[in-house]
């Protein structure tokens, strides 16, 4: 496993920032090792797919778990506010970095994510692909 860190800075859209680094570093299969940080405004789908909430505060980010690849990002967040209470859902475009957030990625170098569409769920499916590549650990 190749491992990834950065750091985004206030004002930074986070999910946009985790897409855009896995696709500047060719990552086809990456998992979110850990996200630690604060975000000023956060946009979360929950669990019925057509709710969306936008909220805005001072949120800290105590969980973000997800699967990464080039095209797709399926990442969850966990928020505590100021009194501790926590939120939680499928992180969308418009979550804006705060004070900070440090994000480490682990890359698996042999294997490959996609995005196929299950009849079962309705949805496009993580499908997993074992590859042989010299540089696999």
């Amino acid at each position: 496993m190749k491992i990834h860190a950065f750091r985004l800075k206030p004002g930074c859209d986070l999910k946009s920032e985790i897409d855009k680094y896995v696709v500047e570093n060719n990552i086809t299969s990456g998992v979110i090792l850990t996200c630690v940080g604060n975000l000023s405004e956060a946009t979360l789908r929950m669990a019925d797919a057509s709710i969306i909430n936008k909220y805005t505060g001072s949120y800290e980010i105590v969980s973000c778990v997800g699967t990464l690849e080039k095209n797709y990002s399926h990442i969850h967040l966990s928020l505590s506010d100021k009194d501790g209470k926590v939120i939680g859902g499928h992180l969308k475009i418009g979550s804006i970095v705060g004070i900070t957030a440090e994000i480490v990625i682990g890359e698996i170098r042999n294997l490959k994510f996609q995005r196929k569409f299950d009849e079962e769920s309705g949805y496009n499916e993580l499908v997993v692909t074992k590859i042989q590549d010299e540089t696999s650990s």
